[in-house]
């Protein structure tokens, strides 16, 4: 049988390398399809879960984390401050027990959280969204009251809120500051805007 010149060596290179070349192609033109079905970078970043590290978060002090634009408020309350929270009563607070909940059920209680240690809260009065003012001492000046508990104030329109977000009578902002679905990873590490069985 003759070979009529063929180099059949040449057509198999040929057909390789286009079959290559075909393959690279096809995944070049579905790796940005498949992509496009992801959500974005601004759509993740609108509602994705962010993690934060309490482990060097002092006793009494208050850090603040971002999460779908708003300041998330991470406090480690100390023995004295928890004392002085879960003291106040519905004689000072329009919502001492959230009946309008502004918090996950695994935050329920007085201290409306999950250790009572950690507080965490959206730093947003729930008036006219303003963010309030960090004052945890007693009696802290430009409160306006002179039994101040300690808490936040919010110094546009004079809203006060305890350390555990629950709002104080007769005050323009109508509801408890509002407490994010969150979890813990481990002692130090918290999720936020996920709750734990989501996890």
């Amino acid at each position: 049988m003759a070979d009529n010149g063929v180099n059949k060596g040449r057509r198999r290179f040929l057909v390789g390398a286009t079959s290559v070349v075909g393959a690279v192609g096809a995944v070049g033109v579905a790796v940005p399809f498949v992509a496009s079905w992801q959500p974005s970078a601004r759509a993740r970043a609108a509602g994705a879960p962010v993690q934060a590290d309490i482990s060097k978060l002092e006793p009494g002090q208050r850090m603040t984390v971002e999460w779908r634009g708003r300041p998330i408020w991470v406090l480690n309350r100390t023995t004295e401050m928890i004392e002085r929270t879960e003291s106040l009563t519905g004689e000072r607070l329009a919502d001492p027990d959230s009946a309008k909940p502004q918090q996950p059920s695994y935050a329920a209680g007085p201290l409306r959280s999950i250790r009572p240690e950690i507080g965490i809260l959206i730093g947003i009065c729930t008036h006219l969204g303003c963010s309030p003012l960090f004052k945890p001492e007693p009696n802290a000046e430009g409160v306006g009251v002179s039994d101040w508990p300690g808490g936040f104030f919010c110094p546009c329109h004079g809203s006060r809120f305890d350390l555990a977000g629950r709002v104080f009578l007769n005050v323009p902002a109508p509801i408890n500051l509002e407490v994010p679905p969150h979890h813990y990873v481990d002692e130090s590490v918290i999720v936020i805007g996920e709750d734990g069985e989501a996890a």
